[in-house]
């Protein structure tokens, strides 16, 4: 009983005082009576606590009719019998009752945590151990596992309980089996008969489906307890699956047309290159060297992401330049020059209908042609006021460009073109972003010799 209800103690020790005075005056009305006080006092307890009430009231009894020689009708008796069974029901209602207020705290508390902690996730993996870990909250089983294909085999790739030691393990079909469908029912199987027979006494299994039905994986919960689960618990367990199913079925789909705008965006850069580099090769060079550079500097893969597609668009607005400019294989006057510097702020325009391309790939589009110094255009920005990404790319971009013959220049050297990148640190270029990409270069010219 708490300490935040001393009536409780009160109505107890008045039950008590009722019961034992029943006792001595051998009056099965105020055994009767301090049974039902005792029960209410008794009501906060657990579940085995509260039906102490119950046994004690027939002991008191039988006691005193053998020391007092009380002897009740039938009627008395039957009523006390009714009235010890009223509260007999009673006390099961409340407890059930009670149990599913105890499920709705937990399911609130859990929609609370897992709501929070699947709106942070960033990939599939994460909201799969979201939705593990919000099940886990729950409390409705101490072993659980969520199995999904990855590289064409099943593997663990969320658990708890005595699962967690098998994370990340794969799962094949048993010897003899022959299985090829991910839907087939051998996964859950295998993966209950990981556990020993002591911790999986009652299991059950969940398969969870994205929006269009497909199957996405598959949930095992298992119990050590000879204690089935019931409704209740099932259809927490199922809503959950739901809601984990159309979470990861969202990132799929984001997955899905992220991929179809890498692809499209690929396919423009290759386009575009056809236009301007008869060499070939240019775009995929930037945008590779592009990525490693920002990897080695620590960039998120979001950045990384707007930076590669950048790399695929910057010189767009190149398909608005006149073909006698731009192939023009002597020096350009200064308005040709001028037509060919609003390349990229043609390109910017262009791009802004397509309102899924982040920020810094728009800023990397206008602005790789800005210099440290602020000499550069279109804007003639200046040290850090040049976004990030237009000062990586702009690095890399000048590199390739030095080291590709154009109709009018021949191919420099690998040493003279990094020695110019060197020349131009504090001047064209971030000298911190400089520095890096030298250690790039001499990082793979490391390589190069160890696999020579």
């Amino acid at each position: 009983m708490s300490s935040a209800q001393p009536w409780l103690y009160a109505l107890f020790a008045a039950s008590v005082g009722i019961l034992m005075v029943g006792a001595g005056l051998g009056s099965g009305g105020l055994i009767a009576a301090g049974t039902v006080l005792l029960s209410f006092a008794t009501s906060t307890l657990s579940a085995p606590f509260r039906f102490v009430p119950l046994l004690v009231a027939p002991l008191i009894f039988a006691a005193s009719s053998t020391l007092t020689g009380m002897t009740l009708p039938l009627a008395d008796l039957l009523g006390l019998l009714l009235a010890a069974a009223a509260l007999l029901l009673f006390l099961h209602r409340d407890h059930t009752h009670r149990r599913e207020r105890d499920m709705r705290r937990k399911v609130l508390g859990a929609l609370k945590d897992g709501s929070r902690t699947l709106s942070e996730a960033r990939d599939a993996d994460a909201i799969i151990r979201a939705g593990v870990s919000t099940l886990d909250h729950l409390q409705v089983a101490p072993n659980i596992a969520f199995i999904a294909y990855r590289r064409g085999t099943p593997h663990i790739l969320a658990a708890r309980g005595a699962y967690e030691p098998l994370l990340d393990r794969p799962i094949h079909p048993g010897t003899g089996d022959s299985h090829g469908v991910e839907a087939d029912h051998w996964v859950s199987g295998e993966a209950l008969r990981l556990l020993r027979s002591t911790q999986r006494v009652q299991e059950h299994v969940v398969y969870v489906h994205g929006h269009s039905g497909i199957q996405l994986g598959v949930l095992i919960l298992t119990r050590p307890e000879n204690r089935p689960f019931d409704e209740q618990e099932i259809n927490v367990i199922e809503s959950f699956a739901r809601l984990l199913g159309a979470q990861l079925g969202q990132w799929q789909a984001i997955r899905d047309l992220r991929d179809a705008n890498e692809l499209t965006l690929r396919s423009l850069g290759a386009a575009l290159e056809q236009r301007d580099d008869d060499t070939g090769g240019h775009t995929l060079r930037v945008v590779a060297l592009s990525v490693r550079l920002a990897r080695l500097l620590g960039w998120t893969e979001e950045q990384v992401q707007a930076l590669r597609w950048g790399a695929y668009l910057h010189d767009l607005g190149k398909l608005a330049i006149p073909d006698g400019i731009l192939h023009k294989r002597g020096p350009l006057t200064p308005e040709e020059r001028r037509v060919i510097q609003g390349h990229s702020v043609l390109g910017y325009d262009m791009l802004q209908d397509l309102h899924f391309l982040p920020a810094e790939t728009l800023d990397l589009v206008r602005f790789h042609h800005e210099r440290w110094d602020g000499t550069g255009y279109p804007s003639g920005l200046s040290g850090a006021s040049i976004p990030a990404t237009a000062r990586l790319f702009s690095i890399v971009d000048v590199f390739d460009a030095l080291t590709s013959a154009r109709p009018y220049k021949a191919a420099w050297t690998r040493t003279r073109a990094l020695a110019e990148i060197r020349a131009q640190s504090g001047r064209q270029f971030d000298p911190d972003m400089v520095a890096a990409f030298l250690a790039l270069m001499v990082e793979e010219d490391e390589a190069v010799l160890v696999h020579a």
